[in-house]
């Protein structure tokens, strides 16, 4: 069956993208891996998530647990060893299908939309991003693309992908991209 796994994510506008990928399912299972923190932590961060409109969100990313024998690049250095706290607040769940979030304040709303589709569940996750964060589309795409292959190989089973050399090639593919997608 061929995957969307590795498609660069989409611009719909000069602030938001768009990712989708096939994952094995159920979709309680996805779900798991989207809201419950020990799990969400091997792909992304761990921390609280409250899955309930009006919920708290404080994700607590340390990347130097998911790649511990990676170096980081310099810009993410500072945050590697000792983490970073991202607070915000769910807007609209409906488990297990919907949870919508704003991410690290209010300038930037995730949404995480999962849809069975056989034994596989399609995950579509968007990036609103606006006021300071705006700038920081670029690497919201990329980070999102370099957390999402930690998902699908932690779903499938299979070995994880390198994160900082892969994070370093979208920057540069995505800041191009989004260039081409919106140019001046």
């Amino acid at each position: 069956m061929s995957t969307p796994n590795n498609d660069h994510a989409t611009f719909i506008s000069r602030g938001e993208l768009r990712l989708v990928r096939l994952l094995p399912g159920p979709l309680e299972r996805v779900w798991q891996y989207v809201t419950d923190s020990e799990k969400r932590a091997r792909w992304f961060a761990g921390g609280l998530l409250e899955p309930r409109a009006g919920g708290k969100v404080a994700f607590a990313m340390r990347h130097a647990d998911l790649v511990p024998d990676e170096t980081p690049p310099d810009r993410y250095k500072h945050v590697h060893e000792t983490g970073i706290t991202l607070e915000g607040r769910v807007l609209r769940c409906e488990p297990p299908r919907l949870i919508v979030f704003t991410f690290g304040g209010d300038d930037s709303v995730v949404t995480i939309e999962l849809t069975a589709q056989g034994s596989h569940v399609q995950l579509v996750l968007s990036h609103l991003a606006k006021g300071e964060d705006l700038p920081d589309l670029h690497n919201f795409a990329s980070g999102w693309h370099s957390h999402l292959g930690l998902l699908v190989a932690e779903l499938e089973g299979t070995g994880r992908p390198a994160f900082w050399p892969t994070h370093a090639r979208l920057m540069g593919e995505y800041t191009q991209l989004l260039a081409r997608a919106f140019p001046g």
